[in-house]
Formats: structure tokens, sequence, C-alpha cells
């Protein structure tokens, strides 16, 4: 396999987005309860940022809570924030002088006080890494864009805005003030083909790729082959291959013709 590192691509990959699943079933197929399992893939994000790092990887995003988790039995929620808290507190120092930059991105709504300021003082202490790891917690793709919606009519409404200038540019802009730009690739792990409400707006042209091993599995390797993979296809952004847009279509003309 050529080494993804050394491959000189119009598109190179700087962005990568991860929906990491399975960690209830990794615990249930070794007899182990489920907050085992997600101990086990909070582990699995050092090896993934160092991973990334080596592949010239610059900006990871992990899908670590989502809004409807909230669902989940209460001791699995109650779990779940003890991990994130624990991780914060555990984790900052060396991210700091490892250069990344946590981000976290999500409602926070349902957190507590502590964990609030926890959150931004990681954030802080952070701040000046170069590499960047955005974290959604408590997050959801169409909470996402109906927020930039709210932010939008605000600016309107202000006078700083007018409602005839809004366009995707626009959008997109708002959505980048404080969320997250478009991720090249975005992997799924456990063999689950679906985004699961996870960045609809920014994924709109991402390569997708799906790894059948569930998350704590997800070793260097496996991001390898994920990185190989994108590299072997050929992002067109709605153009042709030859990079040039089709023309009109008659009607009743296929457009993948």
């Amino acid at each position: 396999m050529a080494d993804p590192v050394s491959i000189v691509s119009p598109h190179p990959l700087k962005h990568v987005a991860i929906i990491m699943d399975g960690n209830n079933r990794w615990a249930k197929q070794r007899g182990l309860g489920g907050i085992a399992g997600h101990e086990a893939g909070v582990e699995r994000i050092r090896d993934t940022l160092t991973a990334a790092k080596e592949n010239n990887i610059d900006t990871v995003t992990l899908f670590a809570f989502s809004s409807e988790n909230w669902d989940r039995p209460e001791l699995e929620v109650r779990g779940l924030m003890s991990l994130f808290s624990s991780y914060l507190k555990k984790e900052a120092k060396a991210l700091r002088d490892d250069g990344v930059r946590l981000k976290v991105v999500g409602s926070r709504s349902h957190f507590s006080d502590r964990l609030k300021r926890l959150i931004s003082d990681t954030e802080t202490m952070t701040a000046s890494g170069k590499f960047t790891l955005y974290l959604c917690v408590d997050y959801g793709g169409r909470w996402d864009i109906a927020r930039t919606a709210q932010t939008i009519v605000t600016e309107v409404q202000m006078g700083r805005l007018r409602s005839s200038d809004i366009n995707e540019d626009i959008f997109s802009k708002y959505m980048r003030q404080d969320g997250i730009p478009d991720p090249d690739l975005c992997i799924r792990t456990a063999g689950e083909q679906r985004i699961s409400n996870f960045l609809l707006w920014q994924l709109a042209y991402t390569e997708l790729y799906f790894a059948d091993c569930y998350w704590p599995d997800f070793d260097a390797k496996a991001l390898e082959l994920a990185v190989a993979e994108y590299y072997s296809r050929q992002r067109r952004f709605g153009l042709r291959e030859d990079g040039i847009n089709a023309p009109e279509l008659d009607p009743g003309e296929s457009a993948h013709a």
C-alpha cells in the first residue's frame, strides 16, 4: 500500500470526522457492562490523534454524544457525562503539551455549571494548539442548522444583514463562526451506514467511509486504511470527471449518463 502521507492530491486530507460507534456491542461481546465499552472508546481517542498527525491531518472531529443520546438509560447517560468530565480533567494538559486545541461543540443546555466551567477552562488552556480536536457533545446536525438560522434572523433584525443577502455562502460563514468546518472525510465505525444527524450541512461533499470494526478496535492501521481509500477517490464536488460542469440536460435525459 502506498504511504498516504507521500501522495500529492489536489484535495489533501486535512479534516477527518468520526462517528464513534459500537462501544456497547464491543463490551457485550466481552461480557462487560456498557460503560466499559465507552471507557475503552475514550482511550482510543489519544491513539487516533497521534495517527492523524502522522497522516498530515490537522483537524479531527469526534461525534461523542448526540442530542438523541439523552434518551438512553439514565445510568448510561450519567456514566457518559462522568467519562466526559474525567477526559477533560485527565487530558487537558496533555492536549496542550501536544499542541492540540480542543473545542467542544453542542448545546450545553443540559450540562451542570461545573461541567460548563470545565469545558471553558479546557478550551482556554489549549487555545494555542495548531492541531484542532472538535468534540461534538449534546450535538445534532438539525440543532446546528436551526441555531445558525436563529443567529442570521437576529442579524437581520439588528440591521447588520439584509434578508436578500442570505445564500449558501453566507449561511456557511455563520455555521463556521462557532461551529465546525467542512470535513474532507467522515468515518463511521461498527458497520453502520448512516450519518445519524451528524454535521448535516457540513457533510454535503464529504467522502464517506464505513469501517466494520467497533470504535474501541479502530487503531492506527484502521485509520491508515481509511486515508488510503480517501486518496484512491476522485473528489468532483458536482463536476464531471474532467472538472467541467455538465451542460444543461434535455428533458428526460439522465444526470448519471
